[in-house]
């Protein structure tokens, strides 16, 4: 923003000009000098029109803002455009519109520009916006500084409010899911079981990329001249709950880079993914919290951008349900963690555990916790600092029980 001890008013430039007038229009009366008493009402009159131009000017001119998309993914483009409309303007307009680094870094922050005139259509100043931590981001509010063609007033006025930028954690592409998760086959558990045994191709889909030609299905194939698969009858599942550890003491690093940030786009690509594959998913925090205002991808996407940490000590909690598959995004597990979770989920799960330290530059320290949760059942997935959330995914799927290096 403009500077916060800059006065709104008269300049200096105006100040001293006011202060001559008055001063030669004095000194005209003790000489009684009529044409110097013109003048000096005159350079008096100056900075009082200048100001009177400038208040108007002020209220005359009307602004909006307008993000588009106003929905991004981290490390995402996203375009503002400020649009300005009202009378003539005396001199130009300095306009400044605040924008936390989180929501982008810009060449000039604030972003900065000057408008000369407006024209009978107004004026559009636009500036692009790539931010890189996730959030609800507020832009503005727009400041506005008016000034006369002379310099002899300076006003400076808010013109808009802050708009807000909801940033969504980064997504990664995944394919495929483990065996035993869900229907396996990209139908949920539950859709799989219901189905009929009497109709004839019920268990049979069309071919979706990924799927293993092992289970195309010659016949039906050529009777309906496309690709198709059979799907593996499943015993009914309830669905897929994503637990995601979002305790402050188990994370390391900061910003982008943190181990939180990625614990945060490992869920949200594992939930995206597994919805979009039909599962019924339902995102949790480790105190069994629902981060979802609805089902589908969106408000998943929204409840995770909005996430914060908490300072949580353990990972205590009511019990996770056990119709329900599992997949847990972890962070640092203190003693006795590992127990508390096999304690809510007897029946075990998928456990993605981020070594931690490796955000830290430090050596590594998950595999004892990592030893507990497999002893318990679990598949585990220990995860260094720099691996893809694509390549964990794929560890996962395959379920590796070895750290991903």
């Amino acid at each position: 923003m403009f500077g916060r001890d800059r006065q709104s008013g008269l300049t200096t430039r105006g100040r001293c000009l006011l202060a001559g007038g008055i001063a030669t229009a004095v000194c005209a009366v003790v000489l009684d000098e009529r044409d110097l008493l013109r003048i000096g009402l005159f350079v008096c009159l100056l900075p009082v029109v200048a100001l009177l131009l400038a208040l108007r000017t002020r209220r005359s001119v009307k602004a909006s803002r307008s993000v588009a998309p106003d929905r991004v993914s981290a490390g995402s483009a996203t375009r503002v455009a400020l649009a300005l409309r009202g009378g003539p303007v005396p001199g130009p307009l300095r306009l400044a519109d605040a924008v936390p680094d989180a929501a982008g870094a810009v060449r000039d922050a604030p972003p900065r520009f000057t408008v000369h005139r407006l024209g009978s259509g107004g004026a559009t100043v636009t500036y692009p916006l790539r931010p890189l931590l996730r959030g609800a981001h507020r832009i503005g509010p727009l400041a506005c500084r008016a000034t006369d063609a002379l310099g002899l007033v300076e006003l400076t006025s808010e013109l808009l409010p802050a708009d807000r930028l909801l940033v969504l954690p980064r997504v990664a592409v995944l394919r495929g899911v483990p065996a035993a998760l869900g229907g396996g086959e990209g139908t949920p558990g539950a859709a799989v079981a219901h189905q009929g045994q009497g109709s004839p191709d019920v268990l049979i889909r069309g071919y979706r990329h990924g799927d293993e030609l092992r289970r195309v299905h010659w016949k039906s194939t050529a009777r309906h001249d496309e690709l198709m698969v059979r799907l593996e009858e499943r015993p009914w599942r309830g669905g897929i709950t994503v637990l995601l550890d979002r305790r402050d003491d188990a994370h390391r690093g900061h910003g982008p880079g943190s181990s939180l940030e990625f614990a945060v786009s490992m869920a949200a690509s594992v939930g995206v993914h597994l919805i979009r594959r039909g599962e019924p998913v339902e995102l949790v925090t480790e105190n069994g919290t629902s981060l979802q205002a609805s089902d589908g991808v969106d408000a998943l996407l929204d409840g995770l951008a909005v996430l914060r940490p908490v300072s949580s000590p353990s990972l205590a909690g009511p019990p996770l349900a056990t119709a329900d598959d599992l997949v847990a995004v972890l962070g640092a597990l203190a003693p006795g963690d590992a127990e508390t979770l096999a304690e809510r989920r007897p029946a075990g799960g998928y456990a993605i555990l981020l070594d931690v330290a490796t955000w830290d530059r430090g050596g590594s320290t998950a595999a004892a916790s990592a030893a507990v949760l497999r002893r318990m059942g679990w598949h585990v997935t220990v995860v260094a600092a720099g691996t893809g959330v694509e390549r964990v995914w794929d560890a996962v799927v395959a379920a590796e029980r070895v750290r991903v290096s």
